[in-house]
């Protein structure tokens, strides 16, 4: 549980040459949620940075497996911390500098590697175990193997004649997720130099790119929308940036394009979840551009839109997209009954709903439980949302169904502004590029849209906060 830091990465090589396991914790987490991934995975060893130090002095204060917490930092200012905020007296586990640590493991390090007696590592070991956000119940721990992490990342990097170059790559994206992981391991592959960025910010952002002459960043599309929207980026030289990579949700056109006018740069879309590595489907430079699109199949992945018996639809129709590979999980850690269920028939069941175009290019539409049904017509709340999204005065929307006595479910839009508009001006523009029954019967402005860990709009905490 560290912010983005060299230290992240350097951490997850050793644990995984050490043949441990890597249980990767996101900062923004509460204490009950750090408590309940710390019980359920057994966790031993934490690493962390000593701003996190307080918070998980009260997480794993009575969490009996967890014996070492290993911090960054000044180990002076990481003992007054955390004894100013925990009980030193309940806590069964002890506190080490990472510095230290680093200087023990050097000691031991050339014998370690080359005796008999280090621990072997196969590839279908498990190598990773992630903890999903628990967005549709208590959070589910992901198993992938070291064959999964790294089918996945020779896929998205594609032929090594090709896509070799040492230039500079930001890290925005958190090292705890599963697209950060990824990310990274591609970025390794490709022979990039990383540079961690802790938290993303614009400017900050902005700035690095102009001071380490980045060519390359993943991230996810709050980021490009709100790059998109900051004044001033010519203050910036972003002359360097060539190439970035969009994933975890549905990129709205207008983002795209506009992103890609302003910095001069392609945006590649993907498509993936933490149960399959990452990520299933992408672009690349070399393909014909399918804006709205998240690409084809990676290498060695299958991927199917079947309908509600698991038997393939016709091109350009609907469905559910299900996949295999060597990327996707081997279960959910100690839930039989959920593996059972998302791997049915040896098959990964997204809960995602899409179509494939004559080409084989596959295209998001919704999330299953996202679907909204109006009078008996199926609407997908991204037809909505890219249709607002292209509005000048808007800066964000999100999509979602409200109970309604006489038709089901009506269609709510929420929508973050750029510019004065009113919800008249906004309700008019949609009837001009939608059918009736997809126009929204209500739009709330709201001054920002809740956001998961990872910067996904999270609509189960927006119906939370909105929807009565």
């Amino acid at each position: 549980m560290m912010l983005n830091c060299p230290e992240v990465l350097i951490a997850y090589q050793a644990i995984a040459r050490a043949g441990a396991l890597i249980i990767p914790v996101m900062p923004l987490l509460k204490a009950p949620e750090v408590r309940y991934i710390a019980e359920n995975s057994t966790a031993k060893v934490v690493f962390t940075s000593p701003v996190l130090l307080p918070l998980l002095s009260s997480a794993l204060a009575d969490v009996p497996t967890v014996q070492h917490i290993i911090s960054t930092g000044n180990p002076e200012v990481q003992a007054t911390r955390t004894q100013s905020t925990g009980d030193a007296g309940s806590r069964s586990y002890a506190i080490h500098a990472y510095s230290d640590i680093v200087i023990q493991g050097e000691a031991g390090a050339e014998h370690f590697l080359s005796s008999k007696d280090a621990v072997p590592v196969a590839e279908d070991d498990i190598a990773v175990i992630l903890y999903t956000s628990g967005t549709t119940g208590r959070p589910k721990g992901v198993v992938l193997t070291h064959r999964s992490l790294i089918s996945n990342a020779l896929g998205g990097r594609g032929p090594e004649r090709e896509t070799r170059d040492e230039g500079h790559t930001l890290a925005v994206l958190p090292l705890a997720h599963a697209y950060g992981i990824l990310a990274a391991n591609v970025f390794f592959l490709r022979g990039q130099t990383i540079v961690a960025h802790p938290r993303f910010d614009t400017s900050a952002v902005l700035s690095a790119i102009e001071r380490h002459h980045i060519i390359s960043f993943a991230g996810v599309p709050a980021m490009f929308v709100a790059l998109l929207f900051t004044p001033d980026t010519d203050k910036y030289d972003t002359s360097s940036l060539q190439t970035c990579v969009s994933g975890s949700a549905p990129l709205p056109k207008a983002v795209l394009e506009g992103f890609e006018q302003k910095f001069g740069c392609r945006i590649l879309e993907g498509y993936g979840l933490s149960e399959a590595s990452a990520a299933l489907t992408g672009h690349s430079l070399e393909m014909e551009r399918r804006p709205g699109s998240v690409g084809k199949p990676l290498p060695n992945v299958e991927v199917l839109v079947v309908d509600e018996n698991d038997q393939p639809v016709p091109v350009g129709e609907i469905g559910e997209v299900i996949a295999r590979g060597p990327n996707v999980m081997t279960g959910y850690y100690n839930m039989p009954d959920e593996t059972e269920a998302a791997l049915k028939n040896g098959w990964l069941h997204t809960g995602d709903m899409g179509r494939f175009d004559e080409d084989g290019y596959l295209y998001i539409v919704e999330r299953k439980k996202d679907l909204i049904i109006r009078g008996g017509f199926n609407i997908y709340p991204r037809d909505v949302e890219e249709v607002l999204s292209r509005h000048p005065a808007v800066s964000e929307v999100a999509v979602v169904g409200i109970p309604s006595e006489r038709m089901g479910e009506e269609v709510k839009a929420f929508v973050v502004t750029r510019a004065p508009v009113d919800a008249e001006t906004l309700l008019a523009y949609c009837r001009e590029w939608l059918a009736n029954y997809k126009t929204p019967s209500e739009i709330e402005f709201i001054s920002v849209l809740p956001r998961n860990a990872v910067g996904k709009i999270d609509k189960k905490e927006l119906r939370r906060q909105h929807v009565h």
